[in-house]
């Protein structure tokens, strides 16, 4: 039996598998990946984190240790993530290369969105490939400055990936910048739009006005996650390298920064401040 005969005789199941799979576990993973990276950003609010210097690299450091602390870790993304992710993309190109487009059954739905889907698809496949290449798989001949990222030192190193080094953003740098902020916008494009579809594809949206409902609710969930992914490349592109590393050492060595303390000067002299 032919790999296409395959497809075809279990096109009813595979389509909902492949549409769940994009659901849960990878549409779920990616909000939690983005709300994590994120929190380079909003961890700057979290003031109990300062004592350590940059709250926002003290809060991304707690949330991937935390992660790193899971049990069975291995185990989880094996069969939580990269065999879901696998399965996904080989039967999302499978599917986007015949053809078989839901534009004729659903004519309200533009034919930009069909197409922006297989092409947020085909991209973000080489996305994530290069983004688990370089930061998982140690693939540091394609990282500009040949960085490795470490869990120990996360939010340096991961600066120092966008920033193309460790002395500020470099030309090679903001090519890297650019890159991932295509690359998460078309991934958090591809999963909202995804969850409209599913909703169409599991009968669960079945009437125009129940699908416009429930697309206004999927817009809103897109640009949250837009908005979180942007801040997470934003916020590595533009994070002071020294003082994430002194941050982590901080963290690290399990001493906080020494305050800033103004101290009563004599007459004639100025106030001094102590600094990390």
């Amino acid at each position: 039996m032919s790999s296409t005969s395959l497809f075809e005789r279990h096109h009813f199941l595979l389509r909902r598998l492949h549409s769940l799979t994009g659901v849960a576990p990878i549409g779920v993973f990616l909000c939690v990946h983005l709300l994590t990276n994120a929190s380079i950003v909003w961890g700057l609010l979290n003031t109990s984190k300062a004592e350590h210097g940059h709250a926002g690299v003290a809060t991304f450091l707690h949330e991937v240790d935390f992660i790193h602390s899971l049990p069975f870790l291995i185990i989880i993304e094996v069969f939580g993530l990269w065999l879901p992710i696998a399965f996904h993309s080989i039967l999302g190109i499978y599917y986007a290369r015949s053809g078989r487009s839901n534009t004729a059954s659903y004519a309200y739905q533009g034919n930009w969105r069909y197409t922006l889907q297989r092409i947020s698809g085909y991209v973000g496949v080489l996305f994530v490939f290069y983004h688990v290449a370089t930061l998982r798989w140690g693939w540091t001949f394609l990282v500009p400055g040949g960085t490795k990222w470490s869990a120990e030192a996360a939010a340096s190193t991961m600066a120092m990936v966008l920033q193309g080094g460790d002395s500020g953003l470099t030309a090679a740098g903001v090519v890297v910048s650019l890159a991932y902020m295509i690359g998460v916008s078309l991934l958090v494009f591809h999963l909202a739009n995804g969850l409209w579809t599913a909703a169409i594809t599991w009968g669960i949206t079945i009437s125009a006005p129940a699908q416009r409902r429930w697309g206004q609710v999927c817009a809103g969930l897109g640009v949250g996650l837009m908005l979180l992914a942007w801040s997470a490349v934003i916020g590595f592109a533009t994070l002071n390298v020294k003082e994430a590393r002194a941050t982590e050492q901080s963290i690290r060595s399990g001493h906080a920064s020494p305050p800033q303390i103004a101290e009563s000067a004599p007459t004639g002299s100025t106030s001094i401040g102590g600094g990390h």
